[in-house]
């Protein structure tokens, strides 16, 4: 009775809109932050468990602490309390040497891109030291010279970003083999906490109120986009990722979403 309860009570917070129909996702008690890409959905709870969707079950991937994960075509990547950096090698997250990053993106075309904890300066990890590492020797890092509190990489859509005052920025390509960038530019309209862009291009981003918004007018000829274009969700959000046509949410409270069109 306790979960039907809590089920319906999800319901009522969270309404089906016209765009976008929400219910909840297969259960994750405490979820905290969600990262979907190439099929494949990681999560972590409030305790610092990682753990992947297979089918509608959680599993948990490793016994190793992480505060954040990422999976993409360099594979799958976290970074612990501490700021340390993993990667998942044969089943376990291995622990890197080198720089420390409080938050890493693996969806590019094979870099990792991240943000160093303090300063808040943004890196890159060229895609052929990324997905080469197997757990041994320092990880090399290439500073890109911004310092943002969030950097998301599509691979043929660019990256995205929210900088140390909430504005959302924009690059219209890195160079994996190189970490070089096409130059950034700030995209108006809204102030972000967090911004994830997927394989496919789609750029989701929640603002300071909670408020889960999407980037539309997307096109080669704007890469941009053209406005953004409010999420309708009845309780505040923390975290969301898009992937293959559905929306994934994590609500302050703790309760992950699912939401299709």
């Amino acid at each position: 009775m306790k979960a039907v309860a809590a089920f319906l009570l999800v319901l009522c917070y969270l309404a089906a809109s016209h765009a976008w129909n929400c219910r909840e996702a297969p259960r994750l008690s405490n979820a905290a932050q969600i990262d979907a890409g190439l099929g494949k959905v990681v999560a972590v709870n409030r305790y610092n468990q990682p753990f992947i969707l297979i089918g509608t079950r959680w599993y948990r991937l490793s016994t190793t602490s992480l505060k954040h994960v990422s999976v993409g075509p360099a594979g799958m990547w976290g970074t612990s309390t501490s700021n340390r950096v993993y990667k998942l090698i044969s089943g376990n997250f291995q622990i890197s040497s080198g720089l420390s990053m409080q938050q890493v993106d693996a969806g590019g075309d094979g870099q990792v891109v991240g943000v160093a904890p303090g300063n808040l300066v943004t890196y890159c990890l060229r895609d052929r030291i990324a997905l080469a590492y197997k757990g041994v020797g320092s990880l090399s890092w290439s500073s890109l010279g911004r310092r943002m509190r969030y950097y998301s990489c599509s691979p043929n859509n660019g990256c995205w970003g929210v900088d140390t005052s909430f504005r959302v920025l924009y690059t219209q390509r890195i160079i994996p083999s190189s970490c070089g960038t096409s130059g950034w530019s700030f995209v108006s309209g809204q102030s972000m906490t967090m911004i994830e862009v997927s394989t496919d291009g789609s750029v989701f981003g929640v603002n300071r109120r909670g408020q889960v918004y999407q980037r539309v007018g997307i096109s080669s000829s704007r890469p941009q986009g053209t406005a953004w274009r409010y999420v309708p969700m009845r309780t505040s959000i923390r975290h969301v990722s898009y992937d293959l046509g559905r929306l994934w949410a994590v609500t302050t409270s703790g309760l992950l979403m699912l939401c299709t069109h």
